[in-house]
């Protein structure tokens, strides 16, 4: 190596790339790298086997099984937490203009009647109209609800839904609702952990409407004394399986296509009503529609609705 090409550089004006510049010593190129001959991809010539075709197909099946689970994920994530918060919104949105009626004095129950019969006897509602609310309890107390007309997806998507040829509030006969019960807001996602004698309260805009459900009492206080296990939850379904003197169930599990539940006297066709009812439908069992749920609850008692005094059955309620 010369004083000229110190370090790779050639410092001699036949290097030079442009005055004041430095310009790299051209190396000579490598030998070029010889590689077998053989079928192309096979290393080393060897032509490709049945076990490579079996791994292609595996990986192939792999790589299209992990794109399917990524998918159904998407669409579990959204049916459970994103389509809860359109619901929540949408929910919100028919609560609100419910409250903003009832503040103006405006009742949707007093309609304007479209088919122009006597007053009092029938009030067309829009589907998706909000027009009572349903508390809970025992889905905690902070569980509140817009009820609106309407059983199809759109009406759901909103809040529980009024069939639209069952009874109302407070009416003798059988005032039913269907709500989701999970995703879309899910309503009645802890429709059964409801028992004989819960409450279920329906506010309108001139009363309060308190259901209890249906089901043998004492035998659902005697189940809750055993221990846990299965027979303390197979005696606790026996209490609220017990029908009444009318013949109602507090809870079943019935086909989609049942749709007598929601007759004014449910499971009997063409029986006058006596009394006022309430019936709430769910798909069963959670994350599945093969059934229905079916709770069942009898009007308790009645109060008017007096400014922002709450009945009894609801936390710091005096009425």
């Amino acid at each position: 190596m010369t004083e000229q090409t110190r370090g790779g550089w050639d410092f001699s004006a036949r290097g030079s790339a442009a005055p004041g510049g430095l310009a790299a010593v051209q190396s000579p190129p490598p030998p070029p790298v010889q590689l077998p001959t053989g079928s192309a991809g096979s290393p080393g010539g060897r032509p490709p086997g049945g076990g490579d075709t079996l791994r292609t197909v595996l990986r192939g099946i792999g790589q299209t099984m992990v794109s399917v689970g990524l998918v159904l994920l998407l669409f579990v994530v959204y049916e459970i937490w994103v389509s809860n918060l359109f619901a929540a919104h949408k929910q919100d949105q028919v609560s609100s203009k419910l409250a903003t009626a009832w503040k103006k004095g405006l009742d949707p129950l007093r309609g304007e009647d479209k088919l122009n019969l006597p007053s009092g006897r029938q009030v067309v509602l829009p589907a998706g109209e909000g027009f009572a609310n349903l508390y809970i309890p025992d889905f905690g107390k902070d569980f509140a609800r817009t009820i609106v007309q309407g059983t199809k997806d759109s009406d759901l998507e909103l809040g529980p839904g009024h069939y639209s040829k069952s009874q109302l509030p407070g009416q003798v006969g059988n005032f039913a609702l269907a709500g989701h019960r999970v995703g879309k807001g899910e309503p009645f996602l802890n429709l059964d952990q409801l028992h004989p004698g819960d409450s279920i309260v329906v506010q309108t805009a001139t009363n309060w409407y308190v259901y209890k459900v249906l089901g043998d009492q004492k035998a659902y206080a005697a189940a809750t004394k055993l221990p846990a296990g299965d027979g303390r939850n197979n005696a606790i379904d026996a209490a609220l399986n017990v029908v009444d003197s009318q013949g109602v169930p507090g809870r079943e599990i019935v086909s989609p296509s049942a749709i007598q539940v929601i007759d004014p006297v449910p499971n009997h066709p063409g029986t006058t009503p006596t009394r006022a009812l309430l019936t709430l439908t769910t798909c069963h069992p959670k994350y599945a529609a093969d059934q229905r749920m079916i709770v069942h609850a009898v009007l308790s008692r009645a109060v008017p609705d007096k400014g922002s005094a709450l009945p009894k059955e609801l936390a710091g309620g005096t009425l």
